[in-house]
């Protein structure tokens, strides 16, 4: 027997010896990146609609904007550029959730999102309810804001990483349309009662409890040590954070810059046209506040078909199309 023949004898003994490594994730891994369900575990379902309502509550905070806009002006004695504060104010409020909502996660879970998103919606419409200083009003709107960001941060990224997550996005999205079509309905006629501008966020404020209440219990046992055990990084996953990783990512910058156009043209147009209705075309405040409802209900319904049309279609198209439409 040659040295070749022996040497290639012990080389494929000691490689029957060796364990077999198995293709892609561990045991333990696989278990962790088992994505849930809309329906599985059952109490999602019931989470769906507690997410739901967070962000009926975030869409009617934003879609009543251009309906008090003309009785803010009158109210406060207002000029366009300090009213347009009223714009601003919650995206501060807003770009702090993005830096703090992972840090929540990590030492509180989903029910320390789930408690601090609802809070930071009652206080801040308990002071609006009162008919606080103008100064007042712009200084609470960044909690407005945190809260709304922390809300749509976690729920958006817990419903999409569920399996066939499309559908339910689409009713997520539909929801905060659903919102913002009804609050100025609901605010102009309220007004148009006799009723001050003010008492609209008395409306805003029982629904906020109810959406404290529906996702405090229902997010009650998802705590830090059951989030960090569901979004287990696995060893090749690297050191830095989650956040740090995604920034690294061009993609994450693409659509951030994509959304940020979207969404500042979307609260702008269903904020302002009532403003313009009345300044330029001369219309009562009245009908004026009733046109963002057509805008959001066609917010709405895209939105709801939205999970349908990108099974369809795909994700690519999707961003492309929207934008020339």
């Amino acid at each position: 027997m040659s040295t070749t023949t022996i040497e290639l004898a012990l080389q494929g003994q000691q490689e029957s010896q060796d364990p077999v490594q198995p293709f892609g994730p561990s045991t333990a891994d696989a278990i962790v990146q088992q994505k849930q369900k809309w329906n599985d575990p059952p109490i999602n379902r019931w989470r769906l609609l507690a997410t739901f309502v967070s962000f009926a509550v975030v869409g009617a905070n934003d879609g009543v904007y251009g309906a008090l806009v003309p009785y803010l002006r009158e109210d406060y004695n207002l000029s366009i550029t300090v009213v347009s504060l009223i714009f601003v104010t919650p995206f501060a409020g807003y770009t702090i959730a993005t830096l703090i909502v992972n840090k929540i996660h990590m030492t509180l879970g989903q029910r320390g999102i789930a408690i601090i998103g609802p809070l930071c919606h009652i206080i801040p419409y308990v002071i609006m309810a009162t008919h606080p200083p103008w100064p007042a009003m712009l200084a609470i709107y960044v909690i407005v804001g945190l809260g709304n960001g922390l809300m749509d941060a976690a729920w958006n990224s817990w419903i999409a990483d569920m399996a066939n997550a499309n559908a339910m996005m689409g009713v997520l999205q539909a929801f905060y349309g659903l919102g913002a079509t009804l609050s100025p309905l609901i605010g102009t006629q309220m007004i148009k009662s006799g009723l001050r501008w003010n008492y609209f966020y008395y409306t805003l404020l029982g629904v906020s409890v109810l959406e404290l209440m529906v996702n405090s219990t229902l997010f009650w046992k998802e705590d830090a040590v059951s989030y960090r055990a569901k979004n287990h990084r696995s060893t090749d996953s690297g050191g830095g954070s989650r956040t740090t990783e995604a920034m690294k990512s061009p993609i994450t910058w693409l659509i951030a810059v994509w959304l940020f156009v979207y969404m500042g043209v979307e609260v702008s147009v269903g904020g302002w046209v009532v403003d313009f209705m009345v300044q330029v075309r001369h219309g009562e405040p009245y009908k004026s506040g009733l046109i963002p409802t057509g805008f959001w209900a066609g917010v709405t319904v895209g939105r709801l078909v939205l999970g349908f049309v990108n099974d369809w279609l795909g994700t690519f198209p999707l961003p492309r199309q929207s934008t020339i439409a």
